[in-house]
């Protein structure tokens, strides 16, 4: 029950042939090869930049704060130093 056999393969085939026809499938697969070759056309063009920026120098980015432990005193308020009343 759980696998479909060649019969019902080549009726789902017959069916999709029939509704779509043969010229639509062959310009849609058509169609898809182009964008998978355009595809990787696109990533061999990007691999050059890749390697040039392997080779440039790691600098910090401009304008970077310095997290929780690079600061002498913490910016969050005790309890002693809030100005709620004590309950």
């Amino acid at each position: 029950m759980g696998s479909f056999s060649i019969w019902h393969w080549l009726v789902v085939l017959l069916v999709v042939l029939l509704l779509f026809g043969s010229g639509k499938i062959s310009g849609l697969m058509g169609d898809m090869a182009k964008g998978i070759k355009s595809f990787k056309a696109n990533m061999k063009e990007d691999e050059p930049d890749a390697s040039m920026e392997a080779q440039a120098p790691a600098a910090p980015p401009a304008g970077s704060i310095p997290g929780p432990a690079g600061t002498a005193h913490s910016t969050t308020a005790t309890p002693a130093q809030s100005n709620r009343p004590a309950a």
